[in-house]
């Protein structure tokens, strides 16, 4: 918790709420009657409300990208390290919006929320959703705010996929696309995570198809251990190698397999149990969010042709990856980069030298704050 507020941050934030009476038609073919999407906003539009920046985020992330909710709060935002006065995204230049996407959990319509139809919450009865759908709420949202075109949308991981989908499907609304740590769809591999992640989910006994509400509980092994495996999947052999190596937490072997023997056992399980228990994210949110990525693919209507899906995408493009992220690896970002290039299109790319693996893009790097900070500094305003 801050003993007082760093002079580069936003400082304390509330969150907003927008609510939407008018339908929405999602792809999976279901019409949600009404919605709402909670959001926060740092620095101030100027006049002309070229300033503006829409920040999405990803899987287990939300609105709440940097500053603080109030004085005793334990943690800054999941952005903060690049959000703020002085920092690559800008808040002296730049009026920066972070929302909280439907389906989420932490504020905006989702399985958590109250369907209005049964007066309780969706629960398993929350549609799927789709990156198509999240940006047409961010659409929405913007034009809620009067913003009419963006200086530019930004997102790392599932957020660089709705940065990349944004300008696809609202080619003429955003001037700059930035795309971090991405990819043009997932691998097969990938995929597989993700289920393996579900099925824990989906078979916990307390799980009770999603309707655990109902029954008081929470189905916190099937979280701790979805999490526990994509946690694995953030980081890198090196960077585990470096923090963990073989080392034992009590110095000797048990030769049991109840207690954490190896550090990195313990490092995991701490983090399992601390997204599970603490943490209030929701397990139908964690099966939808997964589906979102598995189902995101720009492409699939052009034939497979990344290229043809961005013929007509007008933004200048930076893109952005990490040497040891192997979930999404610099390859996965080069597949966006020949696809640009190949349409000849405006795009900047650098691969990272870092040994955070997948979270490199949220961790302290002076390469990458130095070439974010000199990418947004060409943004005019």
């Amino acid at each position: 918790m801050p003993k007082e507020i760093p002079p580069d941050s936003v400082g304390i934030v509330k969150p907003e709420v927008a609510y939407f009476d008018e339908p929405i038609k999602l792809d999976c073919g279901r019409t949600l009657p009404k919605y709402h999407i909670t959001y926060e906003t740092y620095g101030t539009l100027n006049a002309d409300k070229s300033n503006a920046l829409l920040i999405c985020h990803a899987l287990s992330g939300d609105h709440h990208a940097a500053g603080y909710h109030h004085m005793e709060d334990r943690k800054p935002g999941w952005w903060n390290n690049y959000i703020g006065p002085g920092k690559p995204i800008d808040t002296n230049r730049f009026f920066v919006i972070s929302s909280h996407n439907i389906g989420g959990c932490r504020g905006s319509t989702g399985p958590n929320t109250m369907n209005p139809d049964t007066k309780k919450p969706y629960g398993p009865n929350f549609p799927i959703v789709t990156v198509r759908d999240w940006v047409q709420t961010q659409h929405k949202l913007g034009q809620y705010l009067g913003i009419e075109k963006w200086a530019g949308v930004i997102g790392g991981s599932l957020g660089g996929m709705q940065a990349l989908q944004w300008s696809i499907d609202y080619p003429d609304d955003l001037r700059h696309c930035i795309v971090i740590a991405a990819a043009p769809k997932l691998t097969a591999q990938n995929i597989a995570f993700n289920e393996v992640a579900r099925q824990a989910i989906l078979r916990d006994p307390e799980f009770h198809d999603g309707h655990f509400y109902e029954k008081g509980v929470i189905p916190h092994r099937g979280l701790m251990l979805a999490r526990m495996l994509g946690h694995i999947t953030y980081l890198s052999d090196v960077g585990m190698r470096k923090k963990f190596g073989r080392e034992l937490k009590e110095g000797k072997l048990n030769y049991g397999f109840d207690e954490a023997e190896f550090q990195i056992e313990s490092y995991l399980r701490y983090q399992g149990r601390s997204f599970a228990e603490r943490s209030g994210f929701d397990a139908n949110t964690y099966l939808l969010m997964t589906k979102v990525l598995d189902y995101f693919d720009p492409a699939n209507k052009h034939d497979h042709n990344l290229g043809e899906a961005l013929a007509h995408v007008t933004a200048d493009f930076f893109v952005l990856s990490f040497t040891s992220d192997w979930r999404f690896s610099p390859a996965r970002s080069e597949e966006i980069v020949r696809a640009l290039t190949s349409q000849k299109k405006n795009v900047s790319y650098m691969a990272i030298r870092a040994n955070d693996g997948h979270d490199a893009f949220l961790i302290p790097n002076p390469v990458y704050r130095q070439v974010f900070d000199a990418y947004m500094q060409r943004i005019k305003v």
